[in-house]
């Protein structure tokens, strides 16, 4: 079997067939794949039985291990699959790093190390239909690691951070999730995370060039929120403001 004819196979998989069927390839038990991921082994139990389904950073660290693409391992399609391989990405846990967690308020003093980025509260980048543009900047800051920026190549003064509405982008991004904006990285790479403004509408898609200057946005519920295509023309209106750097949730109790 041709391994464009495998990756075709597995796309016709559901979600909990295809995770099981990518951790057999790569050789790895349920406790395994689970420690790789930074998880408890009852999570991947749920996600093999359809149970649940990985969010967010799990989600990240399970297509690492994987080999493949976060979209892939939701949807089974996407430009972007890496093949199956035997030499996965190593993705160790960070539990033993986890230190004290310090309270701060707006009196705060920044450490050595940190910056505040301007977090647009009262503006909600949609990932459904569409938010319309509500206000500027409410004074509003959350505080980033100047390393961490670094290292994603991020200026600080071309960071924001803004609140997501809607569920199509679920599981990776749920309603009312915080994101991250490299707003000097707008040059569309297929397959990656951006917020754009589409005549007037906040929203965060996934984007992907289309032959003669077109441009597709995509939502990973693809289910409910098909895949969106504008011609060059139609493109014009679509601006990007940037890239999704970062994201963060509150998990319910």
């Amino acid at each position: 079997m041709t391994l464009q004819l495998l990756l075709s196979n597995i796309g016709y998989m559901n979600i909990s067939e295809r995770i099981k069927y990518l951790r057999k390839e790569a050789k790895l038990t349920q406790a395994e794949l689970a420690n790789k991921c930074g998880v408890n082994r009852v999570a991947v139990t749920h996600w093999e039985s359809g149970k649940n389904v990985p969010k967010g950073q799990s989600l990240l660290n399970l297509a690492a291990v994987l080999g493949y693409s976060p979209e892939f391992i939701l949807n089974g399609n996407d430009s972007d699959k890496s093949g199956l391989t035997n030499t996965q990405p190593q993705v160790q846990s960070n539990v033993s790093e986890i230190g004290v967690i310090h309270a701060w308020d707006s009196a705060s003093a920044l450490e050595e190390d940190e910056v505040e980025v301007p977090f647009y509260k009262e503006v909600e980048l949609s990932a459904g239909n569409g938010s319309l543009v509500r206000k500027e900047n409410s004074g509003f800051k959350l505080r980033f690691s100047k390393a961490t920026l670094n290292r994603y190549n991020v200026d600080p003064e071309a960071a924001a951070c803004v609140t997501v509405s809607g569920d199509s982008m679920e599981p990776m991004l749920p309603d009312k999730a915080t994101v991250g904006i490299n707003t000097a990285n707008t040059k569309v790479k297929d397959g990656k995370m951006y917020a754009v403004d589409h005549d007037g509408m906040l929203r965060v898609k996934v984007l992907h060039r289309l032959p003669g200057g077109g441009l597709r946005l995509r939502s990973f519920n693809r289910d409910e929120y098909p895949d969106e295509d504008y011609s060059a023309e139609q493109a014009k209106d679509i601006k990007v403001l940037g890239a999704v750097f970062w994201c963060s949730f509150m998990v319910s109790q």
